[in-house]
C-alpha cells in the first residue's frame, strides 16, 4: 500500500498547478516513503485540467480526478479522499498559500500516533477586518460548539489516518468540521503551527460571505454531534414538552368549564384555548418528525452512502510494470 496520499482540489488555478506539483514532488521525495498526488479539478474553466493532465502524463504517482462541474471544496476533497489509496491522507489547497515544506510536521505527528493533525495559521497575514476578526470569532464558536479545542478550523491543510477519514461523510461545507466529526468517532486530534503565505498568483476564492455561512453550519454540526444517531431524543423532548403544557392548559380550561358551566370559556379564555391546542398539535408534529428522523438514521446506517460529486474522468500514467502485466493478459 502507498503510505502517503496528498489530496489537492483545484478550481481555476492554472498559474499554480505546475509550481505546486514541483514543490510537492520535491518534498515527498525527500520524505522517502511511497506517495501519490491526488489532484482534483473541481470544474475549472481555464487551463487547470489541461495542465493537470500533462502532469499525470509524465508521473505515474499522480492521479487526476476531473469532476463534471464545480461541486465546491468539500465535494472535491471527498472525491480525492475516496480515490486516494494511501495509509495516511494529507489535504491542502492548490493556491500555494499552503507550503509543502510544512508536510514533514504533519507526518511527525502522525508517527506519534495522532489520527488527525490540523494546521494552525498562528500568524495570519490576511485583512484584519474582513478576514482575521471574523475568522477568530468563527473558530472560537466552532471550538465551543463542537467541544474540540482547535484554534483554526478553517484551513484545509490537515492530515488524517485513512480509516478515520473514510468513516466521515462529507457534503455541503463540512470539510472545516472534519476534526469535530472525527472526534465523534473517538479520533485523537492535535494542531501544528503553519505559515500563512500570501497568494503568489491567481485570484482568491474566499470572502466574508463564507464566514457568514458558518453560523448555520455550527447549528448543523451541534445537532449532528449530539443527536446524529438519536434525533427522536431531540424532537421527542420538544414534542413531549409541548404536549404536556398544552394538555395542562386544556385540562385547566375543561375544569373551569365543569365548575362554571354557564361561563363562556372561549370568550373569557380564548387565547389560552388556542395556545393549548397549538401546543398539543405541534407536540404531535415534533414527535412525528423525530420518528421520521429515526427512520432516516436507520436508512443511513444500513445503506450505501451517496457521494456529493460526479466524476467525468480519471487520468493516471501506468507504470512499465503495469503495462507489462496488461500485455501478458
Amino acid at each position: 500500500m502507498i503510505k502517503y496520499s496528498i489530496v489537492v482540489p483545484f478550481n481555476n488555478e492554472e498559474e499554480n498547478v505546475t509550481v505546486l506539483y514541483a514543490r510537492l514532488k520535491q518534498v515527498m521525495e525527500q520524505v522517502g516513503d511511497s506517495f501519490e498526488l491526488v489532484l482534483v479539478d473541481d470544474g475549472s474553466t481555464d487551463r487547470t485540467y489541461k495542465l493537470l493532465e500533462e502532469v499525470a502524463a509524465v508521473d505515474s504517482r499522480v492521479l487526476v480526478v476531473k469532476l463534471r462541474r464545480n461541486f465546491g471544496q468539500t465535494s472535491a476533497l471527498a472525491a480525492g479522499f475516496d480515490n486516494a489509496s494511501g495509509e495516511f491522507i494529507l489535504a491542502m489547497d492548490g493556491d500555494l498559500q499552503h507550503d509543502p515544506n510544512e508536510i514533514p510536521k504533519f507526518i511527525e505527528k502522525l508517527d506519534e500516533g495522532y489520527d488527525v493533525v490540523s494546521g494552525w495559521r498562528k500568524e495570519r497575514i490576511d485583512n484584519l477586518i474582513m478576514r482575521r476578526i471574523p475568522s477568530r470569532c468563527a473558530n472560537w464558536l466552532m471550538a465551543k460548539v463542537s467541544g474540540v479545542d482547535l484554534r483554526d478550523f478553517g484551513t484545509t491543510f490537515k492530515a488524517y489516518r485513512r480509516e478515520v477519514i473514510q468513516n466521515i461523510p462529507l457534503y455541503g461545507e463540512m470539510h472545516r468540521f472534519i476534526p469535530a466529526l472525527a472526534s465523534w468517532y473517538g479520533a485523537s486530534i492535535c494542531e501544528v503551527p503553519i505559515r500563512n503565505m500570501h497568494r503568489e498568483r491567481g485570484k482568491s476564492h474566499y470572502g466574508i460571505g463564507r464566514t457568514v455561512g458558518v453560523f448555520f453550519d455550527l447549528l448543523t454540526i451541534r445537532f449532528l454531534l449530539k443527536y446524529m444517531s438519536r434525533p427522536l431524543h431531540f424532537f421527542g423532548s420538544l414534542g413531549a414538552l409541548g404536549m404536556l403544557i398544552g394538555s395542562v392548559i386544556s385540562l385547566t380550561l375543561a375544569g373551569i368549564k365543569i365548575m362554571h358551566p354557564h361561563q363562556n370559556v372561549m370568550e373569557v379564555h380564548g387565547p389560552m384555548f388556542v395556545i393549548g391546542s397549538v401546543l398539543i398539535v405541534s407536540g404531535i408534529q415534533m414527535l412525528a418528525i423525530g420518528l421520521l428522523g429515526e427512520l432516516q438514521v436507520r436508512h443511513y446506517f444500513t445503506s450505501k452512502h451517496p457521494v456529493p460529486y460526479a466524476i467525468e474522468r480519471m487520468v493516471r500514467l501506468r507504470t512499465p510494470q503495469e503495462q507489462d502485466f496488461s500485455g501478458r493478459r
